[in-house]
């Protein structure tokens, strides 16, 4: 009579079937690391270039146009790439003056479209006059 061998089963293959589930997911989640440090830092772009403009715009010979084309400025020499689609909104008017900048962050995971802002404002620089006719 013969004895029927019976291997005990191997692991062979296993290896490679935890590679098949694991690597994509690390790969994302590195990938999304990724495109979060890329809002950050098209966040801080923006309003870098919010400030810029704001501090162009708000001087006493400044106008919206000043402000705008500093915002662009500096756009194009920190990120231009980065934060896609900027949008550059300047409202100066006598008393104060306020800067919005925004855009859309590069996209790096798709579906995944952030939008990031900045804000600046303060008072538009003027010169006045005391009630004894000094300036201030």
């Amino acid at each position: 009579m013969t004895v029927p061998t019976t291997r005990p089963r191997d692991d062979r293959g296993a290896a490679t079937t935890q590679l098949v589930l694991v690597v994509p997911l690390v790969l994302l989640l590195t990938l999304l690391v990724v495109q979060f440090a890329l809002a950050w830092h098209a966040r801080h772009i923006a309003q870098y270039a919010a400030q810029r403009a704001l501090a162009a715009a708000r001087v006493e010979d400044g106008t919206a146009g000043d402000g705008r084309a500093q915002a662009w400025q500096s756009i194009d020499s920190l990120g231009p790439h980065i934060l896609t689609r900027p949008a550059v909104t300047v409202d100066r008017n006598r008393t104060g003056t306020s800067v919005r900048v925004e855009g859309t962050v590069i996209t790096v995971v798709p579906g995944v479209n952030l939008h990031v802002a900045g804000t600046a404002s303060g008072p538009t620089e003027r010169l006045t006059t005391t009630p004894g006719g000094n300036r201030l």
